[in-house]
């Protein structure tokens, strides 16, 4: 009887995970446990967001690792990780990010920016963020190759999961742009939400950044994803006074971003 509230909140934490791995990756949501006929609420699950971001991580690294031990040079085993990661997410992020681009960039008001993100066509802008981040996550990711397996397995970890930690933190900090799309269907996150999301997201990243490249390293690559972080919530703010599921997706490969331009820094 003593441990039925331990059980309770171990099966709570699983399907929160399960359902935020269903959301942010490609895997089949019947495998997970998870009802894809059932709208998720991420007003609580948003919290486990992170914690897939160590499995995207640890796909990423692994097919680095063994690209390379391969005998491949470090830029081909890097898009390879790559291409791992993005076929396991979907491209999701990646998407949101030219999405917000284009709307950003070519859009003279609020509305009008929201009208373009919502185009399906990736125009001059969102095709420029996404070679840049598809070619700089790359050059880092090489960089990171001839450090050893450890060091490129807890970055890539580390930079997963405080991009998905980011996400939480925008989502929760702005009002949503619009009324209806993805971000506001599911349930916006709590603010207990996203303290639970942050410090899971900080402590992961510390732990693991601690065992790939040093604790100070980590720290400070940690606090430059918080700042860039910050930067696109105030960009957003500014440009459409919220957040829309686009905005979150390039707010994880802003902070992913970050944190890997300041590890290799670093180094």
């Amino acid at each position: 009887m003593t441990d039925e509230p331990y059980r309770t909140m171990f099966r709570a934490s699983a399907s929160e995970l399960a359902a935020s791995t269903a959301f942010l990756t490609r895997l089949p949501a019947a495998w997970l446990g998870v009802d894809p006929e059932r709208r998720p609420d991420f007003s609580v699950a948003a919290r486990a967001f992170p914690l897939v971001g160590v499995l995207v991580g640890a796909v990423g690294a692994i097919v680095a690792l063994i690209a390379s031990s391969a005998g491949l040079p470090p830029m081909a085993a890097a898009v390879l990780s790559l291409a791992a990661t993005i076929a396991l997410t979907g491209a999701l992020h990646e998407d949101g990010l030219a999405d917000t681009a284009d709307g950003f960039g070519g859009g003279a008001t609020a509305s009008r920016k929201l009208e373009i993100m919502r185009d399906s066509r990736i125009g001059t802008f969102g095709g420029v963020a996404l070679i840049l981040s598809l070619v700089l996550r790359a050059s880092l990711i090489g960089a990171l190759l001839p450090y050893g397996a450890l060091p490129v397995a807890m970055s890539l970890i580390a930079a997963e999961v405080v991009g998905r930690a980011a996400m939480v933190q925008l989502w929760t900090a702005l009002p949503s742009a619009r009324f209806e799309g993805l971000a506001s269907a599911t349930g916006r996150p709590t603010s207990e939400t996203r303290w639970s999301a942050v410090a899971i997201g900080v402590v992961v990243a510390l732990l693991a950044g601690a065992a790939g490249t040093g604790l100070v390293d980590a720290f400070i690559a940690l606090v430059v994803a918080a700042l860039a972080s910050y930067a696109f919530q105030l960009l957003c703010s500014a440009q459409i006074a919220g957040q829309t599921g686009d905005t979150l997706g390039a707010a994880q490969q802003i902070a992913l971003i970050a944190y890997l331009v300041a590890i290799v820094a670093t180094l």
